[in-house]
């Protein structure tokens, strides 16, 4: 009761859609925790929530939805599928109104555009006149009032760019890091998706003993001291990531898979507190979270793969250990892994440490997919 009646946490506007959503989005969560996690999100502020097909998580906001009818309408529901043309959308925002047990959908996302696709594939299924045809149905119909594509794809930054210039999408959610280079071809594709009022949504912004999900040694204060603005403010790491991030104002809202309630009590915290980041304090944090052995490159563009002359997956591979690691998501780790191809997992001869000089997070490729064949194979 108490958390119910605070005040609405700080908003952006996603977009052409015109909605102010909340700064900090619910991401997903599995297991039981779920339906204690969303009511509590929701009473500290939260008001945009993000589920897919694949989570197995839709079943708990329509249980949320019968216990208490008024919090439909108030929150930013956004859910994903995978179809394998654009037609196929139509049929699957009735399968995911049916799983939620509501009559719309805010956003419908293609979930993991890229990932099942080949580039040429991924590229023409949000610019072709099929998808636009099919999104305007989906929009008039009222089912799903907003379309777009999430993508953590090595090839996500022409994907954005192709996007961008058909504008049929209203948003986007993207695998992202806030200290991108800002001549990279992600950055300039962030650029032309917000030049054509796409709502940008950042995820997959943590992974790795940086963030404590590990709570050995001495991490976070060695990294409060390498980022003397987290003690400044009195931030933890994470927060501090958060900030950085929302100092870029073409991000609109941030996904986080927050897992309990100390977690969405620091993010909602953050997102009260939030000021901009300066650039040499983004720099501090950048180097600090280099420095503590990353799991997942938020800025793969496959450099990698090309420098370690080889086939493998290497930013694919060690994104499924983090799923593993870091988020819990074991089973659904293992799944995406067993799906990859044998040349997308063999990476016996590939030159590591040349791989581990080109990846801009510096992923420590010798130990990290070893790790992935051992828990993940």
């Amino acid at each position: 009761d108490a958390g119910a009646k605070k005040a609405d946490l700080p908003r952006r506007v996603l977009g052409k859609t015109g909605v102010r959503v909340t700064m900090i989005d619910q991401g997903a969560v599995r297991g039981q925790a779920v339906d204690s996690i969303l009511p509590f999100a929701y009473a500290n502020g939260v008001r945009t929530f993000d589920t897919a097909k694949v989570y197995g998580t839709e079943a708990n906001f329509k249980k949320w939805f019968e216990r208490d009818a008024a919090v439909r309408g108030s929150i930013y529901l956004i859910t994903k599928d995978m179809p394998k043309t654009p037609s196929q959308m139509i049929k699957m925002v009735d399968e995911r109104l049916e799983a939620l047990g509501t009559d719309y959908i805010d956003l419908f996302f293609v979930h993991g555009l890229g990932d099942e696709q080949t580039l040429d594939t991924a590229i023409n299924m949000v610019t072709s006149q099929e998808f636009k045809e099919t999104a305007e149905a989906i929009r008039k119909s009222g089912k799903a009032r907003a379309l777009g594509f999430s993508t953590h794809h090595k090839d996500r930054a022409p994907i954005i760019e192709a996007a961008a210039k058909a504008n049929f999408v209203d948003a986007i959610m993207l695998q992202y890091r806030p200290w991108l280079d800002k001549d990279s071809p992600l950055n300039k594709a962030i650029d032309s998706a917000h030049k054509a009022n796409i709502g940008l949504i950042s995820m997959k912004q943590i992974a790795g003993n940086f963030f404590g999900d590990k709570p050995t040694g001495n991490i976070l204060d060695d990294v409060k001291q390498r980022v003397p603005m987290l003690a400044e403010r009195n931030l933890t790491p994470f927060q501090g990531l958060l900030h950085a991030i929302w100092t870029d104002e073409r991000i609109s809202t941030i996904c986080v898979s927050m897992r309990n309630f100390d977690q969405i009590k620091e993010n909602v915290d953050a997102a009260r507190r939030y000021e901009p980041v300066k650039a040499a304090d983004l720099k501090q944090l950048r180097d600090a979270a280099l420095a503590h052995n990353p799991t997942l490159c938020a800025d793969c563009d496959g450099r990698c793969m090309a420098a370690a002359r080889t086939t493998a997956e290497l930013g694919v591979v060690t994104r499924y250990l983090t799923y593993h690691q870091h988020l819990g998501d074991r089973v659904e780790a293992r799944r995406l892994y067993a799906e990859l191809s044998p040349e997308a997992k063999d990476w016996s001869n590939a030159d590591l440490a040349a791989a581990r000089e080109a990846c801009p997070s510096r992923l420590d490729f010798a130990h990290l997919l070893a790790e992935a064949d051992r828990h993940l194979a």
